[in-house]
């Protein structure tokens, strides 16, 4: 079984969209460091995707450290170091700019903008005022 859900959207990679989903289970807590991860063989007969995609995703998130094999267990969450609050701020900087840009585009301004995160972070377990490391979740770099 699948640890987290993917919707599926046209016009997406289905490589990215499957990191996505992974990368909002462990920050949300969905999954924790040591949790298995699905193997390759799971990932594909269970989302009904080529397994070389499951294969790219699983080497992807490996790659970047969110997960770690580990002999005679197999893939597992890993546990990352706790990164600065700078450090954290700066991998998101791509990502605001883009919201930023498509939020001017539809005309939404910067209130609705701030509400509109406020819901979603308390939607996947933040505290409203205070960062993952107030929460007692860690910081985890997410990309």
């Amino acid at each position: 079984m699948i640890p987290f859900r993917v919707d599926f959207r046209p016009g997406l990679s289905l490589h990215e969209q499957v990191v996505y989903a992974a990368k909002k289970a462990m920050i949300s807590g969905q999954m924790r460091p040591g949790d298995p991860f699905p193997s390759v063989r799971v990932l594909s007969k269970e989302l009904k995707i080529n397994p070389n995609t499951a294969h790219k995703v699983v080497t992807y998130l490996v790659t970047t450290g969110l997960l770690e094999s580990r002999p005679g267990i197999g893939t597992v969450v890993a546990t990352l170091p706790e990164a600065s609050k700078a450090e954290r701020t700066q991998l998101l900087g791509r990502e605001i700019e883009q919201l930023v840009v498509e939020a001017k585009k539809l005309g939404i301004g910067l209130e609705d903008i701030l509400t509109s995160i406020s819901a979603h972070w308390k939607r996947l377990g933040g505290s409203p005022g205070g960062s993952r490391a107030e929460s007692g979740r860690g910081g985890r770099d997410t990309r």
